[in-house]
């Protein structure tokens, strides 16, 4: 029974995944309204299910098994590992804070590691390394390539009539390429637990996680869509290029060596690399900084603490932990809650 829900979990998951992040790749194309939003999705889960079939087996074995033994991964484990990657992102939701999928898997998986005492430090400090190199990388990267389309040759050819088609069939081929790259990535979020588990072999979760992703973005990917394409903002067709190029590029080097990337914060840092070029240092606002650093940090700390804390309980029957943390908790709070407390006299002062 427990197997059977662990399944299912995971595949839900994988549902969810492909319904924001894969469906979100093929947002450039839909908002230039090169391609009708009905064939956007449709191309997008054909390629995120070869990109998972073909390419996806390096990091199913990572969360499988290269940030924690495979030994660690019982059935109850990999239930409860997936369950609190799934609960994260929906209390995320809720909260309005948007999290990564590959960091929140990472630090569920974590999080049953430090309960057993059995994570792998090298192997996670790897990945970390990833995770702060590879924003940075694709920011760098698209602001090397806004300044080359600004050439004047190049420049006067892109808005030559003639380069409209041309551009219109690449910015498709890079939103294909970024939701090929997804597939290699993201799908083991979702099904890499069972395969450490031993409920799937890596073959057949590659298969299963990638068709349902397929499916989450064909049948729920219409709004991510929707808001990629037409409600954040108005790319060019060669800054859309850009845009899905690098992250798609990173996102594929980075799955050849197993290591989950976060798309979302790879592509963030692209779009805000081409802004940086065209409006100078007032896009690199607090705010936006912020946000992706609050994402890097939170994403896999609640997904960690969320699984400790469920293994602790339902596995050890350990409250003990529970009992600090809960305390460390009541602490964070109270402190935050005195000094909003004792910064709003100096506020009202202020204003005055």
């Amino acid at each position: 029974m427990l197997t059977v829900i662990a399944v299912i979990i995971g595949l839900f998951f994988a549902v969810n995944i492909g319904a924001s992040g894969a469906a979100a790749s093929m947002g450039i194309s839909y908002g230039a309204g090169v391609v009708k939003k009905r064939l956007a999705l449709l191309m997008c889960g054909v390629t995120v299910f070869f990109g998972a079939w073909l390419g996806g087996g390096e990091v199913v074995k990572t969360i499988g098994s290269g940030i924690v033994p495979n030994s660690t991964f019982t059935v109850p484990i990999a239930l409860i590992v997936l369950a609190s990657a799934a609960l994260s992102l929906f209390l995320a939701n809720i909260f309005g804070i948007p999290l990564s999928t590959s960091e929140v898997a990472v630090g569920s998986v974590v999080g049953a590691g430090i309960v057993y005492q059995s994570v792998f430090i090298s192997k996670l400090a790897w990945i970390m390394v990833f995770w702060l190199l590879t924003p940075i990388a694709a920011f760098v990267i698209a602001i090397l390539a806004a300044n080359l389309l600004k050439i004047k040759t190049l420049k006067r050819w892109m808005e030559a009539p003639k380069a409209i088609p041309i551009l219109s069939v690449l910015v498709v081929c890079m939103g294909l390429f970024e939701a090929f790259s997804a597939g290699m990535n993201n799908v083991a979020n979702a099904v890499g637990p069972l395969v450490g588990a031993d409920i799937m072999s890596t073959s057949s979760g590659i298969f299963w996680g990638g068709l349902f992703v397929a499916a989450g973005a064909i049948l729920l990917g219409h709004r991510v869509l929707e808001t990629n394409g037409k409600k954040i903002t108005t790319l060019r067709l060669e800054e859309g290029c850009v845009i899905s190029g690098t992250g798609a590029a990173i996102v594929t080097v980075a799955s050849v060596f197993g290591i989950p990337v976060p798309l979302t914060q790879i592509t963030t840092s692209s779009i805000i690399g081409i802004g940086f070029v065209k409006h100078g240092k007032s896009v690199l606002k607090k705010g936006i900084v912020v946000q992706l650093l609050t994402v890097w940090i939170v994403s896999p700390v609640l997904s960690m603490v969320l699984s400790y804390t469920l293994i602790q309980l339902l596995i050890e029957h350990n409250f003990y932990p529970i009992v600090a943390m809960a305390g460390v908790l009541i602490s964070v709070f109270g402190v935050s809650s005195l000094m909003k407390r004792s910064n709003q006299p100096v506020i009202e002062t202020a204003e005055k």
